[in-house]
């Protein structure tokens, strides 16, 4: 499945290699939207940059409407357990079911690909949106992108 219809008249549909910069603002935007200083910010760039490896290894999904991007989700696969790579909202869009849409997206993409889970390594800030969402806080894991600094690791069931 490449294109899904979401209420409000999003349209999620697959990346393309061709919007990665514009994708990769977008995440930066996202994160910055919780207060993070340059600094912090600076030091997440790398991590958080994509790049055309992520459409061919992973399911890229990209929220559209109008014509513009408003969020994205990203999901690797390895066995049966998915990975939640990556999932930004921009902050224009935040609180209006666009987050759960993505959500909602990766969770069938995860489940078409025979995933049984799906791990989340959050930021503290979206931690509570994926607890809403049903995903379990299962422990911590270390930051890519600041040493010493640990996230909430949590794991959502994919019903079958």
């Amino acid at each position: 499945m490449s294109k899904t219809e979401e209420p409000c008249g999003w349209q999620i549909r697959l990346g393309r290699e061709a919007e990665l910069d514009d994708l990769t603002a977008l995440c930066i935007r996202s994160k910055a939207y919780w207060g993070y200083d340059a600094a912090f910010m600076a030091a997440c760039r790398e991590e958080m940059t994509l790049r055309p490896g992520d459409l061919v290894d992973d399911r890229l999904g990209v929220a559209v409407k109008d014509g513009r991007a408003g969020g994205m989700a990203q999901v690797g696969l390895e066995g049966e357990i998915a990975d939640l790579v990556r999932l930004y909202v921009d902050p224009a869009f935040m609180g209006k079911g666009l987050g759960r849409a993505l959500f909602r997206w990766a969770i069938e993409q995860a489940g078409l690909q025979g995933a049984r889970a799906m791990t989340i390594e959050a930021d503290p800030s979206a931690s509570p949106f994926y607890q809403h969402m049903g995903a379990v806080v299962v422990g911590t894991a270390p930051s890519g992108s600041i040493p010493g600094r640990a996230l909430p690791l949590l794991r959502y069931e994919i019903a079958r």
